[in-house]
């Protein structure tokens, strides 16, 4: 058994002291949405510093911990605020809870973010569902001893996004009257913002956003054979787009102006994609 597999099951063992909760879906939240975890009736409240040696979040507008409860009858477990890469992470710990909420039980990982638009046709404060990613710029969670008991070797990344579940959010958006854009998201290291010369060139991939975290947990979520799907917030518009120099408080005043709406939508999404889930099951 690898030594990273070996202290995944610690911190399950550790959390498994404090709670018994199984959830169904996993939920984190990104910038803006930490007040979604007043919707949940808690089971359980784990801060990540309460785990020993656990990574805890150090970005404003990020609180740093689990949230385990019932969404109007659904069990999930909400990671929030996250760990990104550029708070001084390996990519291996970056990905860690992630991988502890599968092996508590989770089968689908709903992820949020707040991005930079880079698709043109885009202004701040759209949502965007994510159909596919572009994580090459970052390294890749997969890196080193394989984890025979999480996933194979190689694992296939053709479809990342689960096709159903982000059909059931598509026809979410269209029942609480959300404009649901679409598009291909690419993450990078941070922190620092990118130059009008990269998101060129990041266009010219393919990207329609870019942000800082998302793709290395959907692929450590992937390589586990949860289903996932994602929705991202566009808080600005690129750099060499917008006019005016980028600014975390942007990003965190958009995300927090457009909450209200994201909430209303993940509150439908996780009601639908629950039913679903059940009914494939029977």
């Amino acid at each position: 058994m690898s030594q990273y597999y070996k202290k995944l099951n610690e911190y399950v063992r550790k959390i498994r002291k404090k709670t018994d909760f199984v959830p169904q879906i996993a939920l984190v939240l990104g910038s803006g949405l930490g007040g979604f975890a007043e919707k949940i009736e808690k089971a359980a409240e784990i801060p990540y510093g309460d785990i020993q040696g656990f990574p805890v979040s150090t970005v404003s507008g990020h609180e740093g911990k689990f949230i385990f409860g019932s969404l109007n009858g659904i069990n999930i477990v909400c990671m929030q605020g996250r760990v990104h890469y550029y708070e001084g992470y390996t990519i291996e710990d970056v990905v860690l809870p992630i991988r502890i909420m599968g092996l508590l039980g989770a089968k689908v990982l709903f992820l949020t973010n707040a991005s930079g638009g880079i698709n043109e046709s885009f202004n701040a404060g759209d949502f965007m569902l994510i159909t596919d990613h572009i994580s090459s710029l970052v390294q890749s969670p997969l890196i080193g001893e394989n984890i025979d008991e999480l996933g194979v070797r190689f694992p296939d990344m053709s479809c990342v996004y689960d096709k159903d579940l982000a059909d059931i959010i598509r026809q979410c958006a269209k029942d609480v009257g959300v404009d649901l854009k679409e598009g291909v998201y690419i993450q990078t290291t941070g922190p620092n913002y990118e130059t009008p010369a990269e998101i060129r060139a990041y266009k010219a991939l393919g990207a329609d956003a870019v942000g800082m975290s998302t793709a290395c947990e959907a692929m450590a979520a992937n390589h586990m054979g949860m289903r996932i799907c994602a929705v991202s917030c566009i808080s600005n518009l690129a750099a060499g787009i917008s006019k005016n120099p980028l600014t975390h408080e942007e990003v965190k005043e958009t995300a927090d102006r457009v909450a209200p709406v994201f909430k209303k939508l993940l509150v439908e999404c996780i009601e639908s994609i629950s039913d679903y889930i059940n009914q494939s099951e029977q």
